[in-house]
């Protein structure tokens, strides 16, 4: 009995023995389990903060990298841009194209409709459509990068239109002000700021060509809208001659109307001013550039009609001084455009102010029909200068094109100031002096020479004073 019980406890005894050793076996797997699973999620914790640290460096390079616009580089050609071209250049025909033109209807006005009026007065029209066009553009110009583009075209067609048809109706100088300068200048800058931002973003290394190709419409519509006006004028009268010109203007605003094609990315949101623009000291400069070059710019393409007349032209070859002017100015607009490709849009823009300002001076000197015609192509070709290579100037310094719409219009506010002072301190300058044009000729020569220093300057600062480097 003895020995049955001490087998039956040792039996027992091993089976506990077993137990406990199985117990701690679970104990440690479960353990293992554990150290395991810590592991594990101590594993994925830093594959996670890899991640995120990665993801972090890739938005610090984003960051720092240029704002993308999100369309890739600038085509530089093909069917499309060279399209946008084409209609830029139809928009130009129609907006700076008339603004061009004022010289014919300023002549016309000071000896029909608006006698009893000063030339000064009378200057105001055209000083206020071309303030209108270019300083506009601070709105318009925004609603272009928040991808309003062809709702702001649509509005221009019908402005600069509904403009010219209701100065067919006007008798009054305060009728004439509002519809041919307030209403169809803002036509204008509908049509110029959407072509000049949107051909702008389709070019790159052939930028300052397009530009200028695009911009040469204006110095044509300043060739033909002048004769149109002497010719049909006498033909039909005033009232039907403006509106035949209002059907051309709609007809041919169709074109860009529907073929200008915006490439940029909207910007949505935003300021309707770029702050940090006005901390950025070469745009400034430039800017300031602008505004004294267009103040003395317009004096002899709104004048030169009148200063015939002052010298002894007959009353036909008057009316041809403004197309003239701007025929040379087609050339301006093209030949430094496509130098400037070359040499850069401030390395050209620089010298071409200079000889305007130069030209202004030698036409104190001036006093027969063959220098006058001859001063007339010459600063039709360097102040087309100053209308095509600017927005090239814009777009070389602006680093992110999905603002070149809200830089083009701000720079253009300062060029509409411009307008908006020359011609008519000039207009009272020869009314102060009995129909002397001295003073005014003093006046322009002065403000477009402070544009050339100011343009230099902003060279400088821009790319620094050496002379061997594109800019």
């Amino acid at each position: 009995m003895s020995r049955d019980d001490d087998s039956q406890s040792s039996v027992s005894g091993g089976v506990v023995e077993m137990k406990q050793e199985r117990k701690q076996v679970q104990e440690m797997n479960e353990d293992r389990d554990d150290i395991i699973q810590v592991d594990d999620n101590n594993d994925n914790n830093r594959a996670e903060e890899k991640v995120v640290a990665l993801d972090g460096d890739q938005e610090k390079q984003q960051s720092s990298r240029p704002q993308d616009s999100g369309t890739g580089p600038a085509p530089d050609g093909g069917f499309i841009a060279w399209l946008q071209v084409g209609s830029g250049f139809l928009a130009l025909f129609n907006s700076w194209g008339i603004v061009n033109a004022f010289g014919a209807y300023q002549q016309y006005y000071e000896s029909d409709r608006l006698s009893d009026e000063t030339s000064s007065t009378i200057s105001w029209i055209g000083s206020i459509q071309g303030f209108m066009v270019v300083t506009a553009t601070v709105v318009f110009g925004r609603l272009v990068d928040a991808g309003y583009t062809r709702q702001v075209l649509i509005a221009g067609t019908f402005l600069l239109s509904f403009g010219m048809m209701m100065t067919s109706l006007g008798n009054e100088f305060y009728q004439i002000f509002l519809a041919q300068g307030v209403c169809a200048g803002l036509g204008c800058s509908c049509m110029f700021v959407s072509a000049v931002a949107n051909v702008a973003s389709y070019f790159n290394k052939k930028r300052a060509s397009a530009l200028g190709i695009m911009a040469s419409g204006s110095s044509l519509g300043g060739v033909i809208y002048p004769i149109m006006v002497r010719r049909l004028i006498p033909q039909v009268g005033f009232p039907w001659a403006t509106r035949i010109i209002g059907f051309m203007i709609f007809g041919t605003c169709l074109v860009p109307t529907f073929f200008l094609f915006p490439r940029i990315k909207a910007r949505k949101s935003g300021p309707l001013i770029d702050y940090a623009s006005l901390r950025d000291l070469p745009f400034m400069l430039f800017s300031l550039g602008c505004f004294f070059g267009f103040i003395g710019l317009y004096v002899p393409i709104f004048y030169i009609e009148s200063f015939a007349k002052h010298v002894g032209f007959s009353e036909n070859l008057t009316g041809y001084m403004v197309s003239i002017l701007s025929a040379g100015s087609v050339f301006g607009r093209l030949v430094p455009n496509f130098i400037a490709d070359r040499t850069g849009p401030l390395n050209i823009l620089i010298p071409c102010t200079l000889c305007a300002g130069i030209l202004c001076f030698i036409w104190i000197a001036i006093d027969n029909h063959a220098g006058t015609i001859v001063f007339a192509v010459l600063y039709g070709f360097f102040s087309g200068t100053y209308v095509s290579v600017p927005p090239a100037c814009i777009s070389m310094m602006t680093k992110d094109m999905s603002m070149i719409g809200t830089r083009l219009g701000m720079n253009f506010f300062f060029t509409g100031l411009g307008v908006l002072i020359g011609t008519p301190v000039a207009g009272a300058i020869i009314t102060r002096q009995d129909g002397s044009y001295l003073g005014a000729q003093i006046f322009a020569g002065i403000a477009v020479f402070l544009a050339a220093v100011c343009i230099c300057a902003a060279r400088i600062a821009f790319i620094g004073p050496k002379l061997m480097v594109k800019a």
